[in-house]
């Protein structure tokens, strides 16, 4: 089930977006392969540690984030990845946990995103569910959520050589 809150947000908006239903996975690049859609269009949100304070990154399913490189764009003194049980109950209607979408606007929380991911023009990701993704236009996206565009991902290795 797509978040609610995340569903009228889109509605309220006037945007354009479709719901992709795929076998269950707790992966982005395996949502992508179980939605038939490419790991350069599956937004993965990935929450992150900078100075003490949440943050969604956003990047492509291909991809990893350098925190080194994330670290440096930002000018923070820590930058690390954060689990589960910190930020578990920091997003309103998400359904499960780890299937959050890319929209910290929506939970007052800043969304940085790979230049790598705006290529295409098009994003999926998670809304709330293992099982659901939506998929619309970036350009909605950006302008609904105005993240901030960062070069802190490359793609992962195994898959240099595919």
């Amino acid at each position: 089930m797509v978040n609610p809150v995340l569903k009228t947000f889109l509605e309220e908006n006037n945007v354009d977006y479709r719901i992709v239903p795929h076998r269950e996975s707790h992966s982005a690049l395996k949502d992508a392969q179980a939605a038939h859609i490419s790991g350069h269009h599956v937004a993965k949100t990935v929450m992150v540690d900078v100075d003490g304070n949440l943050c969604m990154c956003v990047l492509p399913a291909t991809h990893l984030i350098d925190f080194l490189i994330l670290k440096n764009e930002l000018g923070a003194e820590e930058c690390r990845l954060v689990g589960e049980m910190r930020f578990q109950n920091a997003f309103e209607g998400v359904v499960e946990v780890g299937a959050m979408s890319p929209f910290g606007n929506i939970h007052h929380m800043p969304v940085y995103v790979s230049r790598s991911l705006v290529q295409d023009g098009r994003i999926a990701f998670n809304a709330g569910s293992h099982r659901e993704m939506v998929e619309m236009s970036y350009w909605d996206f950006d302008r609904l959520v105005s993240p901030k565009l960062l070069n802190f991902s490359h793609q992962r290795e195994e898959l240099r050589a595919a």
